[in-house]
């Protein structure tokens, strides 16, 4: 075969492949645009929001430092973020794995230099039912609770909202209050937000630390370390 026919040849291959892509990629690029996207090794993006089951005005798009979805081990999450050290503390009610049946279900305790600490809970799941306001369980258990929405700046643009729900109880044989903050919002892969790709609930948990604006920012250094923008 001469060289003149085998270049012939790349040339009808090449249109041929060309021709392809011109056919298939309208149809194969929205479904590529709906994918988290890599930004680097340890940079992904994903959609952040209140709620779960319905959009908000809430949503946003923000950049992790690490992977919050099902395609993942939550478990890869870093134990050691910023000025915070983690431990993994596992879930040993029984009961609270059957009722929600999770895909993943990470549990860890960090603390800081300045000994303060945080609880973070990352559920995962593919349907509705790990996902639940956690007010639900506050009420259920005789606590009393306020809740509202809150941002947290990150520091390289944008905010990340989330809801937050300040807590007291006065437990048995105590003459105080026992009270908590909770810091919570849900993260999609990508913007169709199908149940089938997954849902993964980000909250923390915390003593107060001075009022609840305060108790807010120490949680919200945390956050800041794991999330760098939204838009």
């Amino acid at each position: 075969m001469s060289i003149n026919t085998n270049l012939r040849s790349l040339i009808v291959i090449t249109m041929l492949l060309a021709s392809l892509l011109v056919v298939y990629f309208p149809q194969i690029s929205p479904k590529l645009l709906e994918q988290h996207v890599a930004l680097s090794s340890n940079q992904v993006t994903y959609i952040s929001d209140l709620d779960f089951w319905q959009r908000t005005p809430s949503e946003k798009t923000v950049i992790a430092n690490s992977h919050f979805d099902l395609a993942t081990d939550l478990h890869n999450v870093p134990l050691k973020v910023g000025d915070w050290q983690g431990e993994e503390v596992p879930e040993t009610n029984k009961e609270v794995m059957i009722l929600l049946d999770p895909v993943q279900y990470v549990q860890r305790l960090y603390r800081n230099k300045a000994g303060q600490y945080v609880w973070l809970s990352m559920i995962g799941g593919r349907s509705s039912q790990p996902f639940h306001a956690p007010d639900i369980c506050y009420k259920a258990d005789g606590w009393q609770f306020n809740t509202d929405s809150h941002a947290v700046t990150l520091d390289k643009g944008g905010e990340l909202d989330g809801l937050w729900l300040e807590a007291k109880k006065q437990m048995p044989g105590e003459n105080f209050f026992t009270q908590q903050i909770v810091f919570y919002f849900y993260l999609f892969p990508n913007k169709s937000r199908d149940l089938s790709d997954g849902i993964v609930l980000f909250k923390l948990t915390s003593e107060r630390y001075g009022n609840a604006e305060e108790t807010l920012a120490v949680q919200g250094d945390f956050v800041r370390q794991l999330f760098t923008s939204a838009q």
